[in-house]
């Protein structure tokens, strides 16, 4: 008899052993039932209720995640109407990760847009639209939303992106006149208004040396061949006090450039749109081949689509996003406060000059400064061991991935950052919102620092297509974090941009690398510029092997020859440059501390190692979208 219950016993236990995995599998599709199971056959609807399910086996402690939670997304459009939240209840482990899928083969999209829908083409005589464009322009009804109309900055066409209404409709870009700090007006040459004869939407953006400012335009006065503009607040303040960066008048390469966007007047050609608010009409004139009658044209309605939210006590572990597309986001601020960046996207919450220079940090500084951070298509905060493999940020209205404080040992792989407003991929902290932006950020927690994390084999590209003054990669406040193997092209300003603080003090940047990325064709739009771009003292960090060519040549730029492959900027300390191919030996050192090594930097590096930047041969395909 115990013989035959220990065979009972060990036949049992030889079961268990040969097992497999356990791993729950909930399944979700744009044509499912969220009163479904979740099962393949049966599959959710909503990604939120895929997540709830999961979050309730870990809260019950269910056999089925002991080897991991599987949300598998069939291929669609999943339109969201809130940000998919992420809390500590759905932290993952090592050994039983919560993973975030595209079906195999399949190519599910989280979209924040709305369908504009109705189009019909423009009856009779449209009030103020240009000669040129009437009879050629459609009209549809603003969306509803809530009951009201949406309001928005982008129109995508087939997933091809419009033009807001603008003049010019080309780079050659004309000049203010004159800036007058002290009645905070600006004239400008009266042939430049493209026949506007009020403003009430019209917005002006103005170049100045590395960034674009958006400014609503309050006053239009014609007064012969010249206008007189003032603006709206609060940005007319902040932009006519603030001292860095200034407009330029009568400078190296003539006063700074703008252009005008945002009125109907300014519709001139095709693919340019207006949105008229205070009649809720929409105004397009379509691209050769495109029939409204059938076309997807999309507004985005959501400023964050996935928000990864734990604290420094209860952080969101173990969470993973593979194969995703993450699309059609806004920002409505510039639309209600304008838009005065400092630099890298982050903008001005308030700036002045100090009448008696020097701050605790810094003796010389007369520059005060505080700064808001731009929102992202995906944020994640107080989170540790997150992934996003092989996805898509694509139509975004502000940045594309935030990782914001409080995350450590974090990957971004394999993914693409395309036709993105601000920065594509941001990380760190830009100085908090009640912190002067020039003081070092030395947090008492550091569990506040992002740390240890790794962005590696992703193309970025179009992004700071809206703010000329963002960048492909901007990491801020970062430690012992690496960027390798990048492709960043096309950016209007800095491809990777590494530390904030302007300041030679310790602060919590150290040991980051910026190793084998491909810059190239950046600048396009802005100079005091590079491929590579550091600020601040961050002992142990190292730059090296990146390939950097093809600058931008804009023709408004302040200074033409202020432009550099690499650059270390103010406070920049204890930092290595080493073995960077780039086609000559144009560098910057500005304000630096301590402790910066330069060695072996230009056109003399080995072509083995010009050749091995970017993307390692796995990731190549990310350049045919």
């Amino acid at each position: 008899m115990l013989r035959t219950v220990i065979l009972k016993v060990l036949f049992a236990l030889s079961l268990l052993a040969a097992a497999p995995a356990r791993a729950a599998d909930i399944w979700v599709a744009p044509t499912g039932s969220d009163r479904n199971p979740g099962t393949q056959a049966q599959p959710l609807a909503t990604p939120n209720a895929a997540l709830r399910q999961a979050r309730d086996l870990r809260r019950l402690h269910d056999a089925s995640v002991a080897d991991g939670v599987h949300i598998w997304l069939k291929g669609g459009e999943y339109r969201l109407t809130e940000p998919w939240f992420f809390w500590p209840e759905d932290a993952g482990t090592a050994a039983s990760p919560t993973v975030v899928a595209a079906a195999p083969g399949e190519h599910p999209v989280l979209s924040g847009g709305v369908s504009v829908t109705g189009w019909h083409k423009a009856v009779g005589k449209v009030a103020g639209l240009p000669a040129i464009a009437q009879g050629q322009v459609w009209v549809a009804a603003a969306p509803l939303l809530a009951g009201r109309a949406l309001n928005f900055r982008q129109l995508w066409v087939n997933d091809r992106k419009a033009t807001r209404a603008r003049t010019p409709n080309h780079d050659n870009l004309p000049r203010l006149l004159t800036w007058d700090t002290d009645k905070r007006e600006t004239t400008v040459p009266a042939a430049a208004l493209g026949g506007i004869k009020q403003p009430i939407q019209l917005e002006m953006v103005l170049h100045q040396m590395w960034a674009v400012n958006v400014l609503r335009v309050r006053n239009l006065a014609v007064q012969g061949d010249k206008a007189r503009l003032t603006f709206q607040e609060p940005e007319s303040r902040v932009q006519f006090e603030h001292p860095w960066p200034r407009p330029i008048i009568n400078g190296k390469n003539g006063s700074s450039a703008f252009y005008l966007s945002n009125a109907i007047e300014l519709l001139d050609q095709p693919g340019e749109w207006f949105y008229d608010a205070p009649h809720g009409q929409v105004y397009y004139w379509p691209r050769a081949g495109e029939n409204l009658a059938t076309a997807k044209v999309v507004a985005p309605a959501l400023e964050t689509l996935v928000q990864v939210q734990g604290t420094l006590d209860q952080p969101v572990s173990y969470v993973q996003f593979k194969g995703l597309t993450f699309s059609y986001t806004t920002w409505l601020r510039p639309s209600q406060q304008g838009h005065v960046p400092l630099q890298a996207g982050m903008y001005l919450l308030d700036g002045y000059s100090l009448a008696k220079p020097g701050t605790p940090d810094k003796a010389g500084l007369e520059n005060q400064a505080w700064i808001g951070r731009p929102p992202a298509g995906a944020q994640v905060q107080g989170a540790h061991h997150t992934r996003f493999e092989r996805c898509q940020f694509l139509h975004m209205g502000a940045t594309g991935l935030d990782y914001q404080s409080g995350t450590h040992d974090d990957a971004v792989v394999g993914c693409t950052f395309r036709d993105v407003a601000v920065n594509g991929l941001q990380l760190g902290k830009f100085s908090d919102e009640g912190v002067e932006t020039h003081l070092p950020y030395n947090p008492k927690d550091e569990r506040e620092i992002c740390t240890t994390e790794l962005i590696e084999n992703n193309l970025v590209t179009d992004c700071g297509n809206e703010d000329w003054g963002a960048v492909g990669i901007a990491a801020g406040f970062v430690r012992n974090t690496t960027i390798r193997h990048n492709e960043v092209v096309q950016v209007p300003y800095t491809g990777i941009s590494l530390g904030w603080g302007w300041t030679k003090t310790a602060n919590a940047m150290r040991d980051n690398r910026v190793q084998a990325n491909y810059i190239h064709h950046y600048a396009q739009h802005t100079y005091d510029v590079a491929g590579v771009y550091t600020l601040s003292a961050q002992p142990g960090t190292v730059i090296s092997e990146n390939r950097v060519d093809e600058i931008g040549r804009a023709p408004y730029v302040h200074d033409p020859d202020h432009w550099f492959y690499l650059y270390l900027d103010e406070g920049s300390s204890n930092i290595t440059v080493q073995d960077n191919w780039c086609p000559a030996e144009k560098f910057l050192a500005n304000a630096n501390g301590p402790g910066n090594v330069w060695k072996n930097n230009g056109p003399m590096v080995s072509e083995s190692i010009k050749q091995a930047a970017g993307l390692e041969a796995g990731y190549q395909d990310l350049r045919n979208p």
